[in-house]
């Protein structure tokens, strides 16, 4: 969230509103869709199979229609980038999956100094 924030907001100094806020939507809705997958899997545990698959098909479907929202309002609305929308959509996943690689370069690096 705060790589997103960071970005945005050079992207609005810069002049580039639509896109620093385009940014910004996408990510926090992302970042909701990961709490509430958070909170779900809790919810999933002790539950026979008929109503696991419920929960998950209607957990699946809710987190489908909120990441829709962003798309949505940047379609909707020209003060926000669609692009931008959808890479601060995606934006927490590529963080997740680059994060190791980070602890990788930069524990390497320590050691070597």
């Amino acid at each position: 969230m705060a790589t997103a924030i960071i970005v945005g907001f050079i992207f609005i100094l810069a002049g580039l509103k639509p896109l620093g806020k385009g940014l910004v939507l996408g990510t926090i809705f992302s970042i909701i869709n990961f709490i509430i997958m958070g909170e779900t899997l809790g919810l999933r545990m002790g539950k026979t199979q008929g109503k696991l698959f419920l929960l998950s098909l209607g957990s699946i479907v809710f987190r489908y229609l909120l990441l829709a929202v962003p798309l949505v309002v940047a379609i909707k609305f020209e003060q926000f980038h669609l692009v931008a929308a959808v890479c601060g959509i995606f934006m927490i996943q590529f963080t997740i999956l680059t994060e190791p690689l980070w602890d990788l370069i930069f524990s390497r690096a320590g050691k070597q100094v």
